[in-house]
């Protein structure tokens, strides 16, 4: 075998790739088990043309995400924790009483967060998250299909 028997491994670049939308109904879903899908989609590892480096991943709707599910007893004692920029502001809130409040959708945002890059690309994935707490959204005209979850 010669030098160029082999070929090339195909490198996807960014203008190669195309962008489809998916939706996602949360309610009744496990939580982390949701999150871990969706940030799957959100890097493009359920495409053949994945590349680490490149954003290939899908735009993510996620609906009814007030509805999603805690096992065990999360919903008492799981925290989340925000900062308000003030000296010693450090406000604690548990999962059960965000997802009640106005602010539920950040419960399967900041699941789907951890998950993705810790860096620019990974921010660049995150843009690609819609979360809405009500079953409705406004993405209708972009046609997003519904995801086969496994």
């Amino acid at each position: 075998m010669g030098a160029n028997a082999h070929a090339a491994t195909q490198s996807t670049k960014p203008a190669d790739v195309v962008h489809a939308w998916f939706v996602v109904d949360a309610q009744d879903k496990v939580l982390g088990r949701l999150a871990s899908e969706i940030a799957k989609v959100l890097r493009g590892k359920h495409k053949p043309s994945f590349t680490p480096h490149v954003d290939t991943g899908d735009f993510v709707v996620v609906i009814n995400a007030d509805k999603v599910k805690l096992t065990g007893n999360k919903l008492a004692q799981k925290t989340y924790y925000r900062h308000t920029g003030y000296t010693g502001h450090l406000k604690e809130i548990t999962a059960e009483k965000l997802l009640e409040s106005a602010h539920s959708d950040r419960v399967l945002k900041s699941a789907v967060k951890g998950m993705l890059p810790k860096n620019s690309l990974g921010r660049q994935m995150y843009s690609k998250l819609k979360v809405y707490s009500g079953p409705d959204h406004p993405h209708a005209a972009q046609q997003p299909q519904e995801f086969p979850f496994a």
